[in-house]
């Protein structure tokens, strides 16, 4: 481990302690992390000290529009990718182009999309597993035990209805840090299988 990473994981363990808040889970090398419930923009600073402190540099995609001012270095050096979600495509095909070599590529997804209560989640991290083969790991955040963490890891079976009950019956009990924000796992995909 080089020494920029052993700072930015004592900064991560350090910023984890003084929050009070926990770590439970082991966050994945390689493959999908879904981050959620996504109700608060301390969602990504908290995965990323979860990251962090685990020796792992995620990839986190962030609407392009955050990249616009002063902090879009800061995103930028903590592996923010800007996404533009009218057009996904290029990002995306390079992203995984990246992954393809790479033993350490964990991207990070908020599958909702928004930090407000939607009807369905977005469909893109289980799309991007099933092209890839990459694994889905369920990350998650929840402000009333004050824990960040990382659950199962599956690979889609193709039923999208049964891997989404796995995905719902686990996230059941997160809340989020803004639980009025939480919406539940639900693809809009699922209603046409």
């Amino acid at each position: 481990m080089n020494r920029g990473f052993r700072i930015r994981r004592a900064i991560a363990r350090a910023a984890l302690r003084v929050a009070r808040w926990k770590t439970v889970g082991t966050v994945p090398q390689k493959g999908i992390l879904v981050g959620a419930p996504h109700t608060s923009n301390w969602d990504w600073v908290a995965t990323i000290a979860m990251c962090w402190s685990s020796r792992v540099q995620p990839t986190v995609l962030i609407k392009k529009e955050f990249f616009k001012g002063p902090f879009a270095p800061l995103l930028r050096a903590t592996g923010g990718v800007p996404l533009d979600r009218a057009n996904p495509g290029e990002t995306i095909r390079a992203l995984l182009e990246t992954a393809k070599g790479n033993e350490s590529f964990l991207l990070c997804i908020a599958a909702e999309g928004t930090r407000t209560k939607t009807e369905f989640w977005k469909s893109g991290f289980y799309r991007i597993s099933q092209q890839t083969g990459l694994p889905i790991s369920l990350g998650f955040i929840d402000g009333a035990t004050k824990t960040v963490g990382v659950g199962p890891t599956f690979t889609p079976t193709g039923d999208i209805g049964a891997d989404m009950n796995l995905v719902r019956e686990f996230y059941s009990d997160k809340l989020g840090i803004n639980p009025e924000n939480r919406t539940e796992p639900r693809l809009r995909e699922e209603s046409s299988s």
